[in-house]
This record gives C-alpha cells, sequence and structure tokens, in this order.
C-alpha cells in the first residue's frame, strides 16, 4: 500500500469527476475495490468525501492520465517527489498513550530482568518513561512494586519488536567493545618462587644453633658436686 495515494477515496472522487478513466482503473491506482469506485460514483460510497485533485498534489502527472484514457489496460503510476526530505530523528522519549502507561512498569521490569546489558537511558527513551520509574523498579521502591510483573513491552504495545532488536543489539556492542577493551583479569598463577618457598610461620620462627658439648667441663661440674655432697656429710 506505499504506492498508492495519500488520501484514496478523496482521489477516486476526483478522477470519478473529471476523467474518463475507467473503475478499474481509478481502483487499482487508489488500493480500493472495483465495487467501492462503482458506489462512489453512484453517491453511495463517500458521498460527504470532497475530491482531491492528485495533480495539484504531485501524486499523478496528467500525461499519466492521458495515458490510462486512452488505453482502458493501462494502470497508472504513482508520481514520486522530486527531492526526498529524510526524516528527522525523534529526540526525548517515546510517546506512550495513557491506556498503556500502567503497563511501562511489567516491561521495566523484564527488560532489566531479560537484558542487563540495555542501559537505563536506553529503556528511557525506548518505553517512553524515565530514569527516576526505572531505579525504582530496579531497587522495588515503586509504589506498586507488589504487583509489579515482568511483560515482554512488545507484547503490551510499548514498542516494536524491531526497536527492541535494535536496542539490544546496540547494548550488546557497546558491552563487547568495552569488555574487549578493558579484559577482566581471571586468578592467575603464583610464582614457582612463592610455591616453593617455605611457610612464613617457619621462615619467621628462629632456628636455634647447635653447640659442641664440652665433656671435661661436665665431668668437672659433676666431681664438684660430689665432693661438695661429701664434705656436707
Amino acid at each position: 500500500m506505499a504506492d498508492r495515494p495519500l488520501m484514496p477515496i478523496a482521489t477516486a472522487v476526483w478522477l470519478i469527476d473529471n476523467t474518463s478513466l475507467s473503475f478499474d482503473q481509478i481502483a487499482d491506482f487508489c488500493g480500493l475495490h472495483p465495487l467501492q469506485v462503482r458506489g462512489i460514483a453512484d453517491g453511495d460510497v463517500g458521498a460527504s468525501v470532497r475530491g482531491i485533485d492528485p495533480i495539484t498534489t504531485h501524486q499523478l502527472t496528467r500525461d499519466e492520465i492521458e495515458k490510462g484514457q486512452a488505453d482502458p489496460e493501462y494502470k497508472l503510476k504513482l508520481s514520486r517527489p522530486k527531492t526526498i526530505v529524510a526524516e528527522k530523528p525523534r529526540k526525548g522519549p517515546r510517546y506512550t498513550p495513557v491506556s498503556k502507561r500502567q503497563n511501562r512498569p511489567d516491561a521495566i521490569a523484564w527488560m532489566v530482568r531479560n537484558h542487563p546489558e540495555v542501559s537505563d537511558a536506553q529503556i528511557a527513551k525506548l518505553l517512553g518513561t524515565t530514569k527516576t520509574t526505572i531505579q525504582s523498579v530496579r531497587d522495588r521502591s515503586h509504589w506498586n512494586s507488589s504487583n509489579i510483573q515482568p511483560q515482554d513491552p512488545v507484547g503490551l504495545g510499548l514498542c516494536t519488536q524491531i526497536d527492541l532488536d535494535t536496542v539490544v543489539r546496540k547494548a550488546a556492542a557497546k558491552r563487547a567493545k568495552l569488555e574487549k577493551a578493558n579484559p577482566d583479569a581471571g586468578p592467575s598463577l603464583k610464582p614457582a618462587a612463592e610455591t616453593t618457598a617455605p611457610a612464613e610461620q617457619d621462615a619467621e620462627e628462629p632456628v636455634e644453633e647447635k653447640k659442641d658439648v664440652d665433656l671435661s667441663k661436665v665431668f668437672a661440674n659433676l666431681s664438684g658436686s660430689e665432693t661438695e655432697d661429701a664434705n656436707n656429710d
């Protein structure tokens, strides 16, 4: 339906009133059923719709109309704009309908649980919420925390699957880039000098030096002790 005029019924009204194109040609160009076009011609459909000239709106050329009038089998082609204006990127959080805003905490909980790599700023932009709300869901300080149930934001109608996949892919790529630039230092083996060295306790305890025993002094002490005992008797 991308190759159709912006207001098909209004365009069909004008073509019926101002050209000799067949109902089939008008229906094919406007994306309508031939019976709808016939109903418009009979006044049963779109009776209050005012016709719009597709020529002045640059959706159809006069030459294209003349080709169609000359050949009933010819299919009209929608005119392409001469210049294409790029769509401005959307800034700020996504607008969320009032009827769906109550579901945002559930979607936030789902994102936090299933995609921890996605930042709060990305979640806020994707779901049309604020960082304060996201933090309250994270730390369970949200006023309705007891009733929050994690649910897929796509299923809740808060975003499209394409938007969700894009955010997750960007977040994963950013995390991978950071991990590559700053890899986590895993456990490493200790140097051999540390593993083969004696225990600290054994190293700290002083080792007593062995001294040579002088036997002559030992016997002399024993002899002196015996003489003293005899004198005492």
